[in-house]
This record gives C-alpha cells, sequence and structure tokens, in this order.
C-alpha cells in the first residue's frame, strides 16, 4: 500500500490525482502531517509526501530501523515539479515509484543513487538475495576497480559493468582472491565472507519433503535447516518446497513453506515412484505409493537437476536438496517503427534486464543508449535473421538473459518466428510486443483500420508469388483492407502493380489509398491518394501501403473506415 499526506491545499490536489490514478493501492493519511507521516510510516510499504523534503527527513528520522525494513519515501514539492526519491530507491522502490508519480503528476523523477545515475545494475536490483559487504562491492564497481566475479554457474542476470569480472571470471565461487580485492559470488553455497565480498543467491535450491500426518511446521524447518545446513548450503536459494501430492494439503508443510516465502509444488505418488533415488524406503511406499517423497519430489522440482544433499530424518519428517540447472531467458523485443517515443516502457525494461543484446547493426544504433554498461551486444547485417535467432537461442541456452531485438513488432514479419522455431523446452522466453508499421502508418493516415483488415508482404524472398497473389485475390474478394508490407524494391518493381490491379477487380478506382514513408521516423512523409492516382515510383521497402475496402472514405484528407458497413453521411 502506498500512504499519501499532504500538508497543504495544493498537496491535496495531488494525493487526489494519485488516489485516482491508483485506486486499489493508495490509502491518503489524513490529520496533523506528523501524526500522518508516522501511522503511514508504520502501516504502508511506501510513502509520497506532498512536504518539503527537509520536513520529512526531520518527521522520519526518529522512525527508521534499516534500509531491509524501511518503507520507500518519495516527497513531492508544492508546484509538483520535481518527485524526489528520498529514502529506499532500490529496497523500498522509491526510485521506481517516484518516476511514477512523475508520470502522473507531470513532474520530474529525482533520483540520486549511483548506480542509477550511471545507468550500472546495482547489487540490490539484480533480482537476487544479496548479503556480505554490498556497499564496499558496490562502491568498487562504481570506482571502475577490478571486482572478480566467480560463479557456478551462468545466471541470467542483467549486465554486469566491465570492470566486473576483470581480475578473472575463472575458478570456483569462493575461491580466494588476491588479498583485499573486491569479489562478487554467485553461488548457492555457505562461503567465508571477507571485508570486501558480496555474494548473489542464485534460485538454484529445491528442498523435498516427507512427514507423517500432523508434523508442525517448526520441525518442518527444523529437518530443512540441516539438511542445507549438512550441505553448507544457503537457505536463501531455495526456490520451492516439492512433496508429494497426498501431502498437498499438509498444514505443518503448507506453513513451512509460507514461512520461507516459496511456493510447495506436489507431484503424483506415480510419477514419484519412477524416479531413482539412492535411498527408496518401504515405509513410504505403503503410506502414499512411493518408495522416496523427499528425494523423489527434490528431483522432480528439479529436472536435469542433482540430488546435493541425500534424505535427512526427523521423528515425523525428511528432507532431501537438490540443485537445479539453470535456465536461461530470451526476450524477443519489438522497438517500433523507429522513433524512440514509440519504444515501449515494456521493451526498455527488458533492454536494460539483458546482459547480452542479439540483433540487426541498424536497430542496434537505434537502442545503444538504452543499454546498460557491461551489455554485450552482437549484431550483424541484414540477410543474417536465421543466424542472429540461433545465436540468441544459443546464449539463452548457456544461461544468460538475451535480448531479441527487431523492428515494430517482433512476432510480426520479425524475429519472433525464427527465434521460436529454434527454442526449446530448456530455456524461458519472454515475447515484448511493440508498435507494427502497419498501426503507425494507419495513426498517420487517418483510421483505415476501422475494420476488418489484413497485412500482405508481397517479398517473395521466401513465399512463392502464386501464394502471394492468392491471398491478394482472396482479400480482395472478402472486402478486406489491404496493408502491403515490403511492396517494392529495386529488383521487385512489378508486384505491387500486379497486387493493386487484382484489388481493382472489385474496387472503384476511387477507392482511397495511404501511402507512409519510413513512418515516424525523421523522413517519414505520406499521403492519401486513390487506387487509380497511386505512383508505385513513390514506393519502396520502407513503405506501408494501405488500401481502403469499398467503404473506407477520404474524409477531410484523412482515411476513414466506418466500423460498420453502413457509411453514415
Amino acid at each position: 500500500m502506498i500512504g499519501l499526506i499532504s500538508a497543504t491545499a495544493a498537496g491535496q490536489r495531488g494525493c487526489e490525482r494519485l488516489a485516482a490514478a491508483w485506486p486499489d493501492r493508495t490509502r491518503v493519511y489524513e490529520g496533523p502531517v506528523s501524526e500522518a507521516v508516522a501511522r503511514a510510516f508504520g502501516e504502508c510499504e511506501q510513502l509520497v509526501c506532498f512536504v518539503a523534503t527537509g520536513a520529512v527527513v526531520r518527521l522520519i528520522a526518529p522512525l527508521l530501523e534499516g534500509k531491509a525494513a524501511d518503507p520507500g519515501v518519495v516527497c513531492v514539492d508544492e508546484a509538483q515539479r520535481h518527485a524526489v526519491a528520498l529514502l529506499g530507491g532500490h529496497g523500498g522502490g522509491a526510485n521506481a515509484l517516484a518516476e511514477a508519480v512523475g508520470e502522473v503528476l507531470g513532474a520530474a523523477p529525482v533520483i540520486t543513487t549511483a548506480t542509477d545515475a550511471t545507468g550500472a545494475a546495482g547489487l540490490d536490483m539484480l533480482g537476487l538475495p544479496v548479503e556480505g559487504a554490498v556497499a564496499a562491492v558496490g562502491r568498487a564497481m562504481l570506482d571502475g576497480e577490478a571486482v572478480a566475479l566467480r560463479a557456478d554457474a551462468v545466471w541470467p542476470l542483467p549486465a554486469l559493468p566491465p570492470n566486473v569480472g576483470a581480475a578473472g571470471e575463472a575458478g570456483e565461487a569462493g575461491a580466494a582472491g588476491e588479498a583485499g580485492a573486491a569479489e562478487l559470488l554467485v553461488t548457492d553455497r555457505v562461503v567465508a565472507e571477507g571485508e570486501r565480498t558480496a555474494v548473489l543467491r542464485p534460485p538454484s535450491l529445491v528442498v523435498g519433503v516427507g512427514a507423517s500426518r500432523g508434523v508442525d511446521a517448526d520441525e518442518v524447518l527444523a529437518i530443512v535447516e540441516t539438511a542445507l545446513a549438512e550441505g553448507g548450503l544457503s537457505v536463501k536459494s531455495v526456490v520451492a518446497l516439492a512433496t508429494v501430492d497426498a501431502k498437498a494439503d499438509e498444514a505443518g508443510i503448507v506453513a513451512a513453506a509460507e514461512r520461507l516465502g516459496v511456493p510447495l509444488r506436489t507431484y503424483g505418488a506415480e510419477v514419484l515412484a519412477g524416479i531413482a533415488v539412492p535411498n527408496p524406503s518401504a515405509a513410504p511406499l505403503a503410506a502414499v505409493g512411493t518408495p522416496s517423497v523427499a528425494e523423489a519430489a527434490a528431483l522432480a522440482a528439479a529436472p536435469g537437476g542433482e540430488l546435493v544433499v541425500q534424505k535427512r530424518k526427523s521423528a515425523m519428517s525428511t528432507a532431501a536438496v537438490a540443485r537445479r540447472l539453470p535456465r536461461g531467458r530470451l526476450a524477443v523485443v519489438g522497438l517500433g517503427p523507429g522513433a524512440r517515443d514509440l519504444v515501449t516502457p515494456r521493451a526498455r525494461e527488458e533492454l536494460r534486464r539483458a546482459s547480452v543484446v542479439v540483433g540487426l547493426d541498424q536497430y542496434v544504433d537505434q537502442i545503444r543508449d538504452l543499454l546498460r554498461p557491461g551489455t554485450r551486444i552482437l549484431e550483424s547485417g541484414l540477410g543474417a535473421e536465421e543466424e542472429r535467432a540461433r545465436t540468441a537461442v544459443a546464449e539463452a541456452r548457456a544461461g544468460y538473459a538475451v535480448a531479441l531485438i527487431g523492428s515494430g513488432d517482433a512476432g510480426v514479419y520479425a524475429m519472433a518466428s525464427p527465434a521460436l522455431a529454434e527454442a526449446s523446452e530448456d530455456i524461458d522466453v519472454v515475447g515484448v510486443p511493440g508498435v507494427t508499421a502497419a498501426l503507425a502508418a494507419a495513426a498517420i493516415l487517418g483510421a483505415p483500420l476501422g475494420h476488418d483488415h489484413v497485412s500482405i508482404s508481397l517479398s517473395d524472398l521466401h513465399t512463392p508469388w502464386e501464394v502471394i497473389e492468392r491471398r491478394v485475390r482472396a482479400a480482395a474478394e472478402s472486402d478486406l483492407v489491404v496493408t502491403f508490407y515490403n511492396p517494392r524494391s529495386r529488383g521487385r518493381d512489378w508486384q505491387l502493380p500486379k497486387a493493386l490491379s487484382i484489388l481493382a477487380e472489385h474496387r472503384t478506382p476511387q477507392t482511397p489509398v495511404g501511402v507512409v514513408h519510413a513512418a515516424s521516423r525523421p523522413d517519414e512523409r505520406s499521403e492519401v491518394t486513390t487506387l487509380a492516382a497511386l505512383d508505385v515510383t513513390t514506393v519502396d521497402m520502407v513503405t506501408v501501403v494501405t488500401v481502403g475496402n469499398t467503404a473506407t472514405r477520404n474524409v477531410a484528407g484523412r482515411m476513414v473506415t466506418p466500423r460498420g458497413y453502413r457509411w453514415q453521411v
């Protein structure tokens, strides 16, 4: 919940605007400001104070407990020109909240955390639990000092600055580095931490648990902790508890998972019985139909992984630990038609989340400044689409966070198809939609896509012309608005006239046609003409041609296709 606090009438209006924008996330605190701040500080995850920063500093100073517990606090000035992330920029989410407040109020977010100011990823913003000398290692990263990166495996982290790993990426996590050198470990193992050692805990461990009916949560937690301790493993790397379906409602196991803050995954006895384990037993076979619960469930929840701690027993419960294989992440990102303000916020987030970016060189140039320092860029020229798709999938399979970029929407005549044809179940895949060339052109032309419409590529490089012609003819006979992609090039100059002649068999010469060159880019140009008057020599490969249906009209120089087939005049 976000607490909203104001001291003036102008501030109250700001509170009302935020409450209206986020009705389910906000609560307005009224009364004396000091009392309102104190109540909100104790009750909310975040605060937005329409109060001077100095006053808020004095009010929250006695309430501070530590960065792990304090809420994020944002201050907004009287004129609502600035939203200042005052406290908990990362852990409390104040940086993101300041940006969100700025979007609603039209205020400029003021963010002073060093990593955000430099574009680097803070250790506490990598999506993994972190412990140890976080401040010391973070400062070394910012100062450009060589920081040794030592990881048990590759995990899909955002890009780290170039100086991270400069002291050597090889070596087992936890191995001693140079005396006094900063190091960043990525491991699920309990290691000796130096004065300049920070440890990221990957989501690598699954604990399988079995129990007798009526076991309490304390006993389950105790055996889980014992198993982890005997394996020298960190509880912060545990991502799930696992058990047999018959124990899905066992109160002690359910409560243990809740207290650990992880999900409980269950599997059928027949599934667990088919998993080879080192310590099968007759007791669970008689009770729930499988010779192993703890070991088999741990392995079931970690496909392809290994059992790192065999079954441990207490009076009423058992536990075993499996280490799961890392899963790389592939985001297929549509960048839109070319204008920077048409790159979606989600696309920007995925670019910042990636440690590897794969794309056509000219598209990489468009977003290079949005990437974090240290991002590895794999770019290539025209005609290498399948190679880029294979490269992106291979990098994801190696464990990295990869962004495969393309123009428009990644799934429309772009990179999603070849990439997903290569990808398999061993990586996570995310699609990030973008504004297509057809939609950008339509917005420029007016409202040509107000009713049923179709997009057809006239390029016969991958599709035989006979197939393309059949599709154009079907669209013409169906009275669909048609948008032509790849309409004309130096080596393909006859396909567009042929397609237009097919449409002309079913539409009048005065049918509106929109032509948009380089939609949203600096050299954009457009015109609304007719089927009879269109000059095809003005069309090239970065042009979109939209042909109206029999109901489309030219209204004040704009193409308008009515939502119904009856045109109201």
